[in-house]
């Protein structure tokens, strides 16, 4: 029987972009996890991406995943299986039509493969306990001094509307 594991995640960017930072709260049994990072110019888009994927890549061995998020952007493409289309289409959205953060959605397709998962959406900033640590950790991030980079930010991408 496979452990049962809840994720809670949460993406935050001051601008878009801008200073943005990660979060996830990871639940087993009695036990729980905190994770988050940031990086010193980025989306909320990409952050809420990597708060999926780091905390998925944390787990040791396959789980039964309930991933909570206040992402539609993340939640939808999951449970509505819109990645299945990008992935059949070599990770874009058709011809002459780029996929935005592909190299997160395939990161996040392979880190979600090895688990049973189970896609939640909540609304943000509505009063859930372990959403509301998320956002204050991913807040948190992105007032931290020199952060690095996020290597997959590419300015003229954002500039011609394309993350």
């Amino acid at each position: 029987m496979k452990h049962q594991v809840t994720i809670y995640t949460d993406g935050s960017s001051r601008g878009n972009p801008g200073p943005g930072g990660y979060a996830a709260v990871l639940q087993a049994g009695s036990h729980q996890k905190e994770l988050s990072g940031g990086f010193a110019k980025t989306t909320n888009n990409r952050m809420e991406l990597m708060a999926a994927i780091v905390a998925l890549e944390a787990l040791k061995q396959p789980c039964a995943v309930q991933l909570v998020s206040d992402s539609k952007y993340v939640v939808d493409a999951m449970r509505q299986g819109w990645i299945h289309g990008w992935k059949k289409k070599g990770w874009s959205r058709g011809p002459k039509k780029p996929l935005k953060n592909a190299e997160l959605w395939q990161r996040l397709d392979r880190a979600a493969s090895a688990h049973e998962m189970t896609w939640t959406w909540v609304k943000g900033h509505a009063g859930n306990p372990m959403n509301e640590r998320c956002d204050e950790l991913a807040v948190a991030e992105t007032e931290k001094p020199n952060l690095q980079p996020d290597p997959g930010f590419i300015e003229d991408h954002d500039e011609q509307g394309l993350l």
